[in-house]
């Protein structure tokens, strides 16, 4: 976990950048990424020259060629304030943009790359800043590339670029991605459901993907994301070789465009929050997309897309609006139908409708199913978060201790009422056992097959979820009436005794 000082650390190159002038969280964070991606290139030139001088054989793996000593980080960062911008900008960025012919991601992503921090003086400083931040170990850089992501998010428009971690999280450990695993994002951002994937991979599966053709799966084959946003790129690929990914498949793509079709049945999981609005190139759009649904929505054209991606047996947890689960358009009910139908529909877990906040107030659910191309919806599992341990405001104040946080978190009854999260990873796990016995007036509950095809296939929670209402029982008007006459008569009696006490005293 990222410590207080790092934070400060981290926040000091932010604020680096701010005082310098460059304002837009999104130009801050590409900015740093190059330098961090150029930092990294020196460490692994540092451990060329290590495994050439232990094994006495010559240097292997070095990016930087040995006569180039001023491209690297340790040499150029000791140079005068001149020396050093002319360095960086004439020569370390354009030898970056030449790196794509070696065929790594981070290379491909750094072709265009230019410096953009404009004088010396700020150069040498957020260099010296980032030069004393730590990074070490995996953990340690993960964290706090992570946190440099929750500073775009915290920084205004840029937001909705993020979905909140420890949704991602409830969403991966719901799904428990394998060693065998084909998983994509075909609106991958920051790549944060990815990273989210490679931690649980490691929690879980630390033997099968460390040596061997676990190893060579886990770094070259496992993990692919989409985006046809060049920043947002850069961003997610940094993130996964910061989080120790070697060559993730991360490119620059329009997933529902007609040229990119050919990986029909090519992943077994997709983990996604894609689009919910925005322009569509309608005549781009991929031809076999629209005979499934002929719509300009983006969330009904990615949920088409997901169950080309899939192949047989590929499992899906992805967050729509809540209009995919009751609009009534002949687009909204074809896709519904297909997914309880054709396919098999596992899950809609509802969100509450400040998740995304203070970006938008959407309401929204995460969608679970699995391509089967031969039905098997039997049951659909239903379960209606409330709260995710945070307030449902603009401020998204943690309710909780940061250990009571998250869906891994062991809480009370009482602490319940203000995460749900533990309760749907543990729910969802007994969801085709003891969960088939629970009534429809519970948090979570299942609902058949045919129960949904009844309702027209309508998948919003409220449409089956039962409300008690208590039986309150009211006494006659005339009994009260009685009981008011009492009560005035002995009123009355209590003042006629009070005027002759006082007589009396006369």
């Amino acid at each position: 976990m990222i410590t207080g000082e790092q934070k400060s650390k981290v926040d000091a190159v932010w604020d680096a950048f701010w005082s310098g002038g460059i304002a837009n969280p999104l130009q801050v964070m590409e900015q740093i990424t190059f330098l961090l991606f150029i930092r990294r290139l020196d460490d692994e030139q540092t451990r060329a020259l290590n495994r050439a001088n232990l094994t006495k054989k010559p240097v292997q793996g070095n990016p930087f060629p040995v006569d180039r000593e001023e491209l690297r980080w340790s040499v150029f960062k000791n140079y005068s304030a001149d020396e050093m911008f002319e360095t960086v900008d004439k020569e370390v960025f354009p030898f970056i943009q030449t790196m794509r012919e070696e065929g790594s991601t981070y290379a491909h992503f750094m072709k265009d790359a230019r410096l953009q921090i404009p004088n010396a003086a700020m150069l040498v400083k957020v260099v010296d800043l980032l030069d004393k931040i730590e990074m070490r170990d995996l953990d340690t850089k993960g964290d706090i590339y992570e946190y440099m992501l929750a500073k775009i998010a915290s920084s205004g428009q840029n937001g909705q670029f993020r979905t909140p971690r420890h949704i991602i999280k409830l969403m991966v450990e719901m799904m428990a991605p394998e060693p065998g695993d084909t998983i994509v994002d075909p609106a991958s951002g920051t790549c944060g459901f990815l990273v989210a994937a490679t931690e649980y991979m490691r929690e879980h599966h630390a033997a099968e993907i460390s040596s061997g053709a676990g190893a060579k799966h886990f770094h070259n084959d496992m993990f692919h994301g989409f985006d046809f946003d060049n920043t947002m790129l850069r961003i997610g690929s940094m993130n996964m070789l910061l989080h120790g990914v070697e060559h993730p498949d991360i490119r620059y793509r329009d997933s529902l465009a007609e040229a990119n079709t050919g990986d029909a049945g090519a992943y077994s999981m997709i983990l996604a929050n894609p689009p919910f609005a925005g322009s569509l190139d309608y005549e781009n759009t991929a031809k076999d997309l629209q005979q499934i649904v002929k719509t300009k929505k983006t969330e009904l054209l990615f949920l088409a897309l997901f169950l080309r991606l899939l192949k047989p047996g590929g499992r899906a947890a992805v967050i729509v609006p809540d209009g995919v689960l009751f609009g009534s358009s002949k687009a909204h009910k074809t896709l519904r139908k297909m997914l309880v139908d054709d396919h098999k529909l596992d899950a809609v877990v509802k969100l509450p409708s400040g998740v995304f906040k203070p970006y938008a107030g959407v309401s929204t659910a995460i969608l679970f199913f699995t391509k089967t191309n031969s039905g098997g919806t039997e049951n659909v599992w239903f379960y209606d978060v409330q709260a995710d341990g945070y307030s449902l405001d603009d401020k998204r104040t943690p309710l909780l201790d940061s250990d009571k946080l998250g869906p891994l978190a062991e809480l009370s009854e009482d602490e319940h009422v203000k995460n749900n999260l533990p309760d749907v990873l543990r729910r969802w796990a007994n969801r085709d056992g003891s969960e088939l016995e629970r009534a429809r007036t519970e948090q979570s509950f299942c609902v058949p097959r045919n129960a949904i095809e009844e309702q027209g296939y309508d998948l919003s929670l409220n449409r089956y979820k039962e409300i008690v209402h208590e039986v309150v029982e009211r006494r006659a008007p005339e009994e009260i009436l009685d009981e008011l006459e009492k009560i005035e008569l002995e009123i009355q009696s209590g003042l006629s005794e009070l005027r002759k006490m006082l007589d009396g005293d006369k």
